[in-house]
């Protein structure tokens, strides 16, 4: 036996383990378009001790293995302390420069992973396929501001705090005064309009492998990846998911059909992780 397990790790099958969380590691290339991922990821699927060698490379990586099949590849998520981790901070500071934009970046990350997924059936069935606009991603940002306002006005918060410091109870004042465009002269919208930062997020999360684009419609439609919806998975337990959520502002669609208007809001501060892991 012992014979055996020794002879089943050879120097050829380190390389190929470490082959496979390299792909892993391309989020956007899929093992259908790939003979040598493929091979890998049904090796890795038949051959148990090919499995752990390989979990073992992430693991010795950084990297925590999310799943592994001819549908997501070799997905795989960064620990806080590997050397591919992206935190918020790191990406909103790349994104824009002001504080109070890194704030808003992450509502919009936010934004999109409740979209995607509105109902927990949706991010459960390996088959549904999200889809999202980032001229929907806006209008439900501003829903959620205008549903959140009222439950200030309710309950007699303060609803005018300074603009450079905002908080979960502020995250609707701070988007709803940003323009939702503001084209330039030749009307390209501006990098720092609502949906200029929509746009930004959503283009990170194409090249991520998280998005791929439909079309041009209502500012770009985008379908979700499957390994988009095990990184939002991840996300579901979070607080400000489930407060983004019971804010009832959600719009669910049969996930054949662009998503519909719809709107959100939800802090996540310059250091917190992103609502996905991105490599």
């Amino acid at each position: 036996m012992g014979a055996d397990r020794t002879a089943a790790v050879t120097p050829g099958d380190v390389a190929d383990a470490s082959r496979l969380v390299s792909f892993g590691l391309q989020p956007r290339l899929q093992p259908a378009r790939d003979a040598e991922y493929g091979e890998l990821i049904r090796r890795y699927r038949e051959d148990p001790p090919f499995a752990r060698l390989a979990d073992a490379v992430a693991t010795g990586l950084g990297l925590v293995v999310l799943e592994v099949s001819p549908r997501s590849g070799m997905a795989v998520a960064a620990a806080d302390d590997s050397v591919f981790a992206v935190r918020m901070g790191d990406y909103s500071r790349r994104a824009a420069s002001d504080s109070t934009d890194r704030f808003l970046h992450g509502l919009a990350h936010l934004a999109v992973a409740a979209l995607a997924f509105p109902r927990p059936e949706d991010l459960a069935d390996d088959g549904y396929i999200g889809r999202i606009s980032v001229n929907g991603i806006d209008a439900f940002v501003r829903q959620a501001c205008r549903r959140l306002e009222e439950q200030a006005a309710v309950e007699g918060d303060n609803t005018d705090p300074a603009s450079d410091t905002p908080g979960l109870e502020a995250a609707w004042r701070v988007w709803a005064r940003r323009s939702a465009t503001g084209a330039t002269k030749d009307a390209r919208r501006l990098s720092g309009s609502t949906i200029g930062i929509v746009g930004k997020a959503v283009s990170f999360l194409v090249e991520s492998g998280f998005l791929q684009k439909a079309s041009d419609d209502s500012g770009g439609t985008y379908r979700t990846t499957a390994r988009y919806q095990l990184q939002v998975r991840d996300l579901a337990g979070s607080a400000a998911m489930a407060e983004l959520l019971d804010l009832g502002v959600v719009p669910v669609t049969d996930g054949t059909a662009t998503l519909l208007p719809a709107d959100d809001s939800d802090e996540l501060v310059a250091d917190a992780g992103l609502p996905f892991h991105a490599l």
